[in-house]
């Protein structure tokens, strides 16, 4: 097992469309894998995929492990990129030592775990207990697979997560999340045709995981974007006519795009003071955000425009709304506890406007009220606003065996201790312990950058180390 088969499954992984809720294909090359090395298999009724490896002779005594990964992927593209997430490969380049796709998501998040389960399964060398490889799905949209988890599904009660992003360091608890949904009706209004139209927006932010790199300080498209409008709204009277921005609820929104009128006779001058507003936020984030830009044309109207009330509470509202970290833990120095991402804005049939949003935070009291906070600045602007998709969190265990084994694995390897510490994503961690409240579990793998947002990256130094590494804790807990 080293870290080129790892790649060699990962590439025809990349072949395989798996967006979160379309992954029929994958499960089907699961199957078709365990059927090929004559491995047992079963799936459930949600899609959720187990394959069984029986130990080596010499180690029938050891614990079963679980090897854990989700089949599902985020599926972000650049604008104005052809790609058909749900037919065409994944295009990648080595560049300085990284794996990247440029223009679209890579989905190491959790392919990577994923081929590092199949080069486990099929490496006839490697020294084992019982492996259970357990491949969810749709986690990205709402860990539905680890939701729909039976008890009696796996015999394991120790697991191995595979769905974390730097090397070196070992996660023993992660935050629980909700969404919180917004949704404004407006009734369409005739745009006034002796007003000047623009195409307004945000381009080029860098995005990223809504919980891992929330706190670098990254644009938000979409806040951005309603900062400008509040600004030209409160001086000029705008006609909002469309205002779209952002996508996954997980993600950091990195383009937005609004079309507003204006009167003919203040157009110029209100062009003006969006593009001085544009210059400042583009200062704003020069270190954190270098290629956020902000821009604009001329356009024609669209056919209908929302009506001004409504365009007034829209904007009001997305400017009051939180986003960003909102606590930091008090436990753990240089973790965020709490955060809320302000996700997308959508245009929607039958004349609605759909805001996303999602909390995290590893105390459950605290993620009940940052959502009831993101509610109550929607509901003042008169939306209607729903919570769906939550999850809990995973306590961290510092006693646990599997650390203690993991942790000396590493330095044995490597010569230096590894980083043990929580997470500010949802992992499924947090719902494998309500469905098995005994099962001792931890979370590492190799270095991945960008995620969630196109350029995704995978180093590919901390991949030698992340097999070397799996390998190792797996040989040590088949002597157990």
């Amino acid at each position: 097992m080293d870290s080129k088969q790892v790649l060699a499954y990962f590439s025809e992984i990349m072949a395989v469309p798996r967006e979160s809720g379309h992954e029929e294909l994958i499960i089907r090359y699961l199957q078709e894998f365990a059927q090929k090395h004559n491995l047992a298999c079963k799936t459930d009724e949600a899609g959720n995929v187990l394959i069984i490896k029986e130990a080596t002779p010499e180690c029938t005594n050891a614990p079963v492990i679980v090897l854990q990964s989700h089949s599902d992927m985020v599926c972000e593209k650049n604008s104005g990129i052809e790609h058909d997430f749900a037919k065409d490969p994944i295009r990648a380049v080595v560049e300085n030592g990284w794996l990247i796709a440029k223009d679209t998501t890579l989905g190491a998040d959790c392919g990577i775990g994923m081929a590092a389960q199949m080069a486990a399964l099929t490496d006839p060398n490697l020294k084992h207990g019982r492996i259970e490889a357990l491949f969810t799905v749709s986690e990205e949209t709402g860990l539905d697979g680890a939701f729909a988890l039976r008890p009696d599904f796996l015999e394991g009660r120790m697991l191995i997560n595979l769905d974390s992003e730097d090397e070196g360091e070992l996660f023993i608890g992660c935050a629980g999340g909700i969404d919180t949904t917004a949704v404004f009706d407006y009734c369409p209004q005739t745009p006034d045709q002796n007003q000047r139209y623009f195409k307004i927006g945000f381009k080029g932010g860098m995005g990223g995981h809504s919980g891992d790199d929330i706190d670098k300080n990254r644009s938000n498209a979409v806040q951005l974007l309603a900062r400008v409008l509040y600004d030209l709204n409160d001086r000029y009277a705008l006609t909002l006519c469309l205002l779209n921005g952002g996508n996954k609820r997980n993600a950091i929104a990195r383009e937005s795009e609004a079309i507003i009128g204006l009167p003919a006779q203040v157009a110029e001058e209100a062009i003006a003071l969006a593009q001085q507003r544009g210059l400042e936020i583009q200062d704003e984030f020069a270190t954190s955000d270098p290629d956020v830009r902000f821009y604009w044309e001329n356009t024609p109207p669209t056919a209908e425009a929302i009506d001004n009330n409504t365009a007034n509470r829209l904007i009001l509202s997305l400017n009051a709304v939180a986003h960003g970290v909102l606590d930091m833990s008090a436990d753990i120095k240089g973790l965020v506890e709490t955060s809320t991402n302000l996700a997308s804005v959508k245009m929607q049939p039958n004349h609605k406007i759909r805001i996303g949003t999602s909390q995290r935070s590893s105390t459950n009291s605290a993620r009940y009220y940052a959502s009831r906070r993101v509610e109550a600045a929607f509901l003042l602007a008169g939306a209607t606003v729903t919570h769906e998709s939550e999850y809990p969190g995973w306590k961290p265990r510092l006693s646990s065996p599997l650390l203690e084994i993991c942790k000396n694995s590493y330095i044995q390897l490597f010569g230096k201790e590894p980083v043990v510490r929580a997470i500010h994503a949802g992992l499924e961690c947090g719902l494998f312990l309500d469905k098995y409240p005994d099962m001792d579990m931890i979370s590492f793998g190799p270095t991945i950058r960008g995620v969630h947002a196109p350029g995704e990256r995978l180093d590919l130094a901390s991949l030698d180390k992340f097999v070397e590494h799996l390998t190792d804790v797996i040989e040590k807990l088949a002597v157990l």
